[in-house]
């Protein structure tokens, strides 16, 4: 037993090691480019330890998502509590704590950009990246729900909502990461995010 916990403890650090070397590699070649040997050099192992942990630079590339998104939707979850604690009660100040939680990455966008091109040519691939952008939507939802009740509106249709908060994230991102220097461009970033969670959202009953 000990045997299989130490294995398993060694394992779990070559993934993570692995997927951290992706990120770099990723950010820096573009996924199209980066290649399995790279990602291996970079983490210090051989090709053997990459397919013990993974089939392809694909699969890794949903694992590394995966993980990121697991972090994004706690910081999330943190935002919602900390918001219910402040006692927020305009949707101004409930956009701005979600954004707070959802920070533009640069190397991160630029990832996820040219996988999602990729993902266009692959129509298997594709599928399997609208499923997980559907799940974040979901997960996501919910947190700003709760905090819109908190200011008396409602969400009709929350997977309306949870589209175009994703879409309005997207578009602003590259923005921002255009014009990083200009506190303008972050500022319509904010009165666009309010002015769609108004949209997509009602006067509450009572």
């Amino acid at each position: 037993m000990v045997g299989q916990v130490r294995v398993t403890r060694r394992r779990g650090r070559t993934r993570q090691r692995l997927l951290d070397a992706a990120l770099v590699v990723f950010a820096a070649e573009g996924f199209g480019r980066s290649t399995i040997e790279q990602v291996c050099d970079r983490a210090g192992y051989t090709r053997g330890a990459f397919y013990s942990n993974f089939a392809s630079l694909e699969e890794l590339f949903l694992a590394m998502w995966e993980q990121h998104s697991q972090r994004m939707l706690a910081e999330v979850r943190a935002a919602v509590d900390a918001a219910r604690t402040a006692g927020v009660d305009d949707v101004r100040s409930a956009v701005e704590r979600l954004l707070e939680a959802t920070p533009v990455d640069d190397d991160w966008y630029r990832i996820t950009a040219e996988f999602s091109a990729h993902a266009l040519r692959n129509p298997a691939l594709r599928r399997v990246v609208v499923a997980r952008e559907e799940a974040i939507a979901a997960a996501i939802v919910p947190g700003v729900e709760a905090l819109l009740d908190r200011v008396g509106r409602k969400v009709p249709d929350p997977v309306a909502l949870g589209q175009a908060l994703i879409a309005v994230h997207d578009g602003t991102a590259v923005q921002c990461l255009m014009e990083p220097d200009d506190p303008a461009v972050r500022q319509r970033r904010v009165e666009l995010f309010e002015r769609v969670v108004l949209a997509y959202s009602v006067e509450g009953e009572g």
